[in-house]
């Protein structure tokens, strides 16, 4: 007797959604007892693994307030196709990747109009950094959270959020090969002069993040190099962002070596004596490729002023992990050349602030790592479980929405 095929409609937003999209199909199709058939959105990553987008994914991968804004029309219309064309399959599972400004309005649609259907939700919206009240509204509308760093279950269960679990950062499955890497090869190929310290510079990879940050940055190493000698300094850069990089390194006092791709730039995180990083998820690159790092970050004075909003005691995720700030963070108006050159001296030679950051990298990755799977491998078995359990209170249908015109 044949095996009847399961229906999972899979919805992702971005770029980094269609990656751990198209990771989690494969992963739940090696792991099911039964045909499984796919639809939603994504974009080429998600295609590939057999899944038909709505329409292109493009649509609607726009980041920040004013972009939202601008192409909010076409936005709504397509939550509005999107929830059309799930009703039209009525499926076993609903799978909502990340960008909750895009996906969440489907999930609370498709949850009023098909509460049978189970709803996991991929990737934690930050409620534990800002807007807390985010994960007590998501309970009625997902079922289970499915979170990429392993503080977040226990921020949810502090909130009131649904439940979660820790599958894990897609990052570890990328821990052995970071490890296999050997940066001597790039010692060799770039021509660093033996004996010097070695230091990382991550500017970031907006063209925001590379505008307010390239000044001070290079005014440190200037005041850097005065105070411990001469350096070798590596700039790994993203090519959206590499023109502006090249252009601002004119200026600065140091010519650092600028590398692209992935290899080089966890060869060269593995290289460093230090690194001097942009805030963001190159901390957690930086945490499990064991490098001490000071971070850094700026904003425009109008952003500056939202700053209340947040409700995170740093803003550094490897500290996050920790639970304790051991990774010093210079933002806004400390983020200046004095501040920064006398942050990072110590992590240049052996001292107790350098071996304390050394210490703490081992934790973390203790922390991120998972025993026997993979984090592709852990969301697969859980979302599979959300159409296994009995996990839905028994709901009525609230009454189909009206469409946007």
């Amino acid at each position: 007797m044949k095996q009847r095929s399961r229906h999972i409609f899979v919805v992702a937003g971005e770029h980094s959604g269609d990656l751990l999209g198209a990771k989690l199909m494969s992963a739940m199709r090696a792991r099911s007892q039964t045909p499984l058939i796919f639809s939603g959105v994504g974009g080429e990553h998600m295609e590939a693994e057999g899944l038909k987008s709505i329409f292109p994914m493009s649509d609607v991968a726009v980041m920040g307030p004013a972009a939202i804004l601008a192409r909010l029309p076409k936005l709504v219309r397509r939550v509005y196709q999107t929830v059309d064309a799930a009703r039209a399959i009525h499926p076993d599972l609903a799978v909502i990747i990340d960008s909750p400004e895009f996906t969440h309005p489907i999930a609370k649609r498709i949850r009023r109009t098909m509460p049978d259907v189970p709803i996991v939700n991929y990737v934690s919206p930050t409620v534990w950094a800002w807007r807390p009240g985010r994960a007590r509204k998501m309970k009625p509308y997902v079922d289970h959270l499915l979170a990429l760093l392993p503080f977040e279950p226990d921020a949810h269960v502090r909130l009131g959020g649904p439940l979660c679990s820790y599958v894990g950062h897609p990052m570890i499955e990328k821990q052995p090969w970071i490890d296999s890497l050997n940066p001597r090869e790039l010692h060799l190929k770039l021509g660093l002069a033996a004996g010097r310290p070695v230091l990382c510079v991550l500017p970031g990879s907006r063209p925001n993040e590379v505008r307010h940050l390239m000044q001070p940055f290079g005014e440190a190493i200037g005041r850097l190099v005065k105070r411990v000698g001469p350096l070798e300094v590596i700039v790994p850069a993203v090519p959206s962002v590499r023109p502006m990089i090249e252009a601002a390194l004119a200026q600065w006092p140091v010519r650092p070596h600028l590398v692209s791709g992935e290899e080089d730039k966890f060869k060269a995180f593995r290289l460093a004596d230090a690194s001097l990083a942009a805030s963001g998820t190159v901390t957690l690159e930086l945490a499990m490729a064991g490098a001490p790092m000071v971070v850094a970050y700026r904003v425009g004075p109008l952003t500056a002023k939202l700053r209340f909003l947040l409700n995170v005691s740093s803003i550094v995720l490897a500290n996050h992990v920790l639970a304790e700030n051991v990774f010093p963070e210079l933002i806004q108006e400390e983020c200046e050349s004095e501040r920064l050159s006398a942050t990072l001296a110590p992590l240049l030679n052996d001292t107790p602030e350098r071996r304390r950051q050394l210490a703490a990298l081992s934790t973390i990755r203790a922390k991120m790592l998972l025993e026997n799977t993979t984090p592709s491998d852990r969301a697969a078995e859980i979302t599979l479980g959300a159409m296994d359990t009995n996990m839905l209170p028994a709901r009525t249908a609230a009454p189909v929405l009206k469409k946007a015109s």
